[in-house]
């Protein structure tokens, strides 16, 4: 086990991996639209949010993290094959969505830099690439994104302030809105723990060597700091969006966000848009590449293998980004699908090892039956989630 000092910085890594990973470049364009759809009625939406993904996290941390075991793992355990059904749900998901957080990173660069967004897409995935090829990757990825993390949220609070967004209408309607959108809400949570995003911090934290019952606190501890640090740049994000909203000026474009920080801060706030952007789109490709991975290596590999596999990843989604020009749309709706489908089936597994208590997994910890009650409450959401996510595909074959 890992002495105080790094177990510290692995779980501190870890938090931010997950946080990162979910702050992509989906995110933003997510909070951008709804903000302008719902105003300050989107502050419910995202506090509502926030507490499912806590409920999510909780559960999966402590099982994932107290067992030693990852998910994949668990479910094979379960039920012969169920992991490996679970691993090509989240690799195809994650290898799409890396071609999207590819071009979310070249975006990013043409924005802040005035790069060509293909040439930006290239050298976003080539530094994802040094990250795993460094001689201590696991340091590295560790560092990076805490870093990033906390270069976006201070970018963004910089801007909510001065957008100057109405605090006091957003705070009251974050428990009384004057609308209330599931749809928005379900979007929100898919978003923030779906597909290979649940799992990344939990796995991160045991390939690390953090892992056990009498680490215990610290996995729950670090599990929800991982949402509240999400939740954090969700609603800096709002607010500097509804503060030009609020404002009277009217975003137009393909990219409201970048409209928001423009008409907030001018020239300066495109730019730092352009900066949050790539360094959403950047964390979210090594997330990606990681968690993906994780699920296709046994935790003994050698860190060659597995880092070998992770730059292969990154290199292969950056060779469709590139020979396409951007994201396949039909591509990222399907893998929107998986990943809706992805938190029901790998959340059942988890709950399963709970409720019954799999004392051969958890090393015989007893499991609180408060947190068994959440989780099936919030396992009946997930439910529905996945029942969105297969109408929206029937809707693209239709």
């Amino acid at each position: 086990m890992p002495h105080t000092e790094s177990k510290r910085s692995i779980l501190l890594g870890a938090l931010f991996l997950m946080a990162t990973s979910a702050i992509g470049p989906g995110f933003i364009t997510q909070t951008a639209n709804f903000t302008v759809q719902l105003g300050a009625a989107f502050a419910f939406a995202i506090l509502l949010s926030i507490l499912v993904d806590i409920a999510v996290q909780l559960n999966v941390w402590r099982v994932i993290g107290v067992s030693g075991l990852r998910a994949n793992q668990l479910a094979g355990a379960l039920v012969p094959g169920l992991g490996a059904v679970l691993a090509v749900f989240v690799v195809f998901g994650g290898f799409v969505f890396n071609v999207g957080n590819v071009a979310g990173g070249g975006l990013g660069l043409n924005a802040l830099l005035g790069l060509d967004p293909t040439w930006g897409g290239i050298l976003t995935a080539a530094l994802a690439v040094a990250v795993f090829l460094s001689r201590k990757a696991g340091a590295a990825l560790d560092r990076i994104v805490v870093v990033l993390g906390v270069v976006m949220i201070l970018i963004t609070g910089y801007v909510a302030v001065v957008s100057n967004p109405p605090v006091g209408e957003a705070l009251r309607q974050s428990v009384a809105p004057d609308v209330i959108d599931m749809a928005v809400i379900i979007t929100l949570i898919g978003g923030t723990v779906g597909g290979y995003i649940t799992y990344a911090g939990a796995h991160r934290m045991v390939d690390a060597g953090v892992h056990g019952v009498e680490e215990v606190r610290s996995i729950s501890n670090a599990s929800v700091v991982s949402i509240v640090v999400t939740g954090i740049m969700r609603f800096l994000l709002f607010l500097a969006i509804l503060g030009v909203v609020a404002g009277g000026a009217q975003l137009a474009g393909g990219n409201l966000a970048a409209s928001a920080f423009q008409h907030a801060a001018g020239e300066v706030g495109l730019r730092l848009f352009g900066l949050i952007l790539w360094a959403a789109a950047i964390s979210s490709v090594i997330g990606a590449a990681y968690t993906s991975v994780s699920f296709m290596v046994p935790r003994t590999a050698r860190p060659l293998v597995r880092n070998g596999l992770t730059v292969a990843m990154i290199v292969v989604s950056t060779i469709v980004f590139a020979s396409l020009g951007t994201a396949p749309a039909n591509l990222l709706i399907i893998a929107g699908t998986v990943n809706g489908l992805i938190l029901p089936v790998g959340f059942t597994v988890i709950l399963v090892v709970a409720i019954f208590r799999r004392r051969d997994l958890l090393h015989g910890y007893r499991y609180p039956a408060w947190l068994i009650a959440v989780g099936v409450a919030v396992w009946a959401l997930t439910l529905w989630l996945g029942a969105n996510a297969v109408q929206s595909l029937g809707k693209l074959w239709g």
